[in-house]
């Protein structure tokens, strides 16, 4: 014999039926959607930003081997393009610079600075003018000194 009101389920009526879901849906709009946003926003960020570290430290490195300073131009900006291409972005026009502490570059004993500055856009949001409405700054840096024992390139 079952008592009454111990039944497995209450009954709602006809108005309780649906709030439920609609409960799900706010909680998920809530809740869910700007926190998918911030992990999809990070790993954009993050993505730019080691991009831009391989990009600066390999443009330093094949900059300082080359012949010449003219070949280690060519030769920093091929390599930069590739560690780019590696995590599926494009080098930004005018984001990497090369700098030498003597002239020419290549004196032995000198040091090399590849340098990445860009602004990083969030990710959905519409830019204005051709400039994105929010980002965030990468500014990465890498130095290599030029072999001591290498005879002086222009």
């Amino acid at each position: 014999m079952r008592a009454r009101g111990c039944g497995h389920g209450s009954a709602r009526s006809g108005a309780e039926a649906g709030a439920a879901i609609i409960e799900f849906l706010v909680v998920f709009v809530v809740l869910v959607v700007p926190l998918a946003y911030f992990i999809v926003t990070v790993f954009d960020i993050q993505r730019h930003a080691f991009a831009a570290t391989a990009a600066t430290r390999e443009a330093a490195r094949v900059f300082v081997t080359a012949p010449t300073s003219a070949q280690g131009g060519a030769r920093a900006s091929a390599a930069a393009a590739l560690a780019f291409s590696d995590h599926g972005l494009d080098v930004g026009d005018g984001a990497l610079h090369l700098s030498c502490s003597t002239d020419p570059c290549l004196t032995p004993g000198a040091t090399v600075t590849a340098t990445y500055d860009e602004v990083v856009p969030l990710p959905l949001l519409p830019h204005l003018v051709g400039h994105p409405v929010a980002g965030v700054a990468i500014h990465v840096s890498h130095s290599v000194q030029v072999d001591a024992f290498t005879q002086v390139r222009p």
